[in-house]
């Protein structure tokens, strides 16, 4: 039920620990939330009721379920998910506690298949899924590597790029597939050629730990950071540094996440506790902040304003007023 408020909130009980929400970026799957548990892999339909004056409510229903086989630590979608035409794809890729990348297929009746992709020396921290039909889903992890693996040729050798420090994010670019960010713990970026297989640019933010970045889909030139207790938002085509930072929790963040439909709206956890926030970068200001008990995950419909955060045993969505 949501909440009366100026931003609406929707919740759905798992029963479960949530530990990963991704929204599916398609098109026409824009209302499909992949979640991540202690063991399983939910697929979830979220349908909002839109409104003139926004979007009113959500109806949840849950569509499939699956064993990862251990805790997932993220998702990503790939671009062969087609749940419209028959027979229905479904594709995403897990990275789990075990240090392993597995893909999962299925029909979303009886064909499912869990193929082990490859595997880190160490803790994988961010998966990632190429924005084209090349399903090529890049990893990065503790053990001071970028790998980039091929979905459609699970046995072929991944592309590895050495790391200075844990590789903490891992973004496409929105328009040129060859394209890479690696964000790395001791605050530099870092863009990769899968082409060349080299770096072409490097930025930093001149704080540590990075904890966490993003790419934007809407303006590929904007990078935004997380690092200590602030975001640093990058302009890639005019300079090094960063051209705004602001606290964002004053005992550090965890993750970073640029709207996919509102260019301006960028998404934030941490602490003291449990913690969400949503920026308005054009003013610098906060216009949602929230304590919960747990915040896990946190992903952008994208098409709506419309953000989800893995709560306690239930997944949570704002409807954010944006007027």
């Amino acid at each position: 039920m949501p909440e009366t408020e100026k931003h609406k909130r929707f919740t759905y009980d798992c029963h479960d620990s949530v530990q990963v929400v991704r929204f599916c970026p398609l098109e026409f799957n824009t209302d499909i939330l992949a979640v991540g548990t202690a063991l399983r892999v939910l697929i979830i339909c979220c349908k909002a009721k839109e409104e003139r004056t926004g979007i009113s409510g959500v109806e949840f229903e849950q569509i499939a379920e699956y064993n990862n086989g251990c805790r997932v630590i993220d998702i990503c979608w790939s671009q062969q998910t087609d749940l419209l035409s028959l027979p229905r794809v479904l594709r995403l890729t897990t990275a789990g506690s075990d240090n392993q990348v597995r893909c999962l297929t299925s029909d979303l009746k009886t064909e499912t298949t869990f193929v082990t992709v490859g595997e880190h020396k160490g803790y994988i921290n961010a998966i990632a899924n190429s924005l084209d039909d090349t399903d090529s889903v890049a990893s990065v992890g503790d053990d001071n590597t970028c790998r980039v693996w091929q979905l459609s040729r699970p046995t072929e050798q991944p592309i590895c790029f050495m790391l200075t420090s844990p590789g903490m994010a891992v973004c496409w670019h929105a328009n040129d597939p060859g394209k890479i960010l690696v964000a790395e713990k001791r605050g530099i970026l870092r863009f990769y050629s899968t082409v060349s297989q080299r770096a072409f640019m490097s930025l930093e933010c001149g704080h540590s730990p990075l904890v966490d970045a993003d790419w934007s889909l809407t303006n590929e030139l904007r990078v935004a950071v997380l690092a200590g207790t602030d975001w640093f938002i990058f302009d890639t085509s005019r300079s090094s540094h960063p051209l705004e930072n602001k606290q964002a929790h004053s005992e550090g963040g965890r993750s970073i996440s640029w709207s996919r439909s509102h260019d301006h709206l960028l998404a934030t956890t941490g602490q003291p506790g449990f913690q969400l926030k949503v920026f308005n970068i054009r003013t610098s200001q906060a216009i949602l902040v929230r304590d919960l008990k747990i915040t896990n995950g946190l992903s952008w419909h994208n098409r709506l304003p419309l953000v989800a955060v893995g709560g306690d045993e239930q997944i949570i969505l704002w409807a954010v007023d944006v007027i």
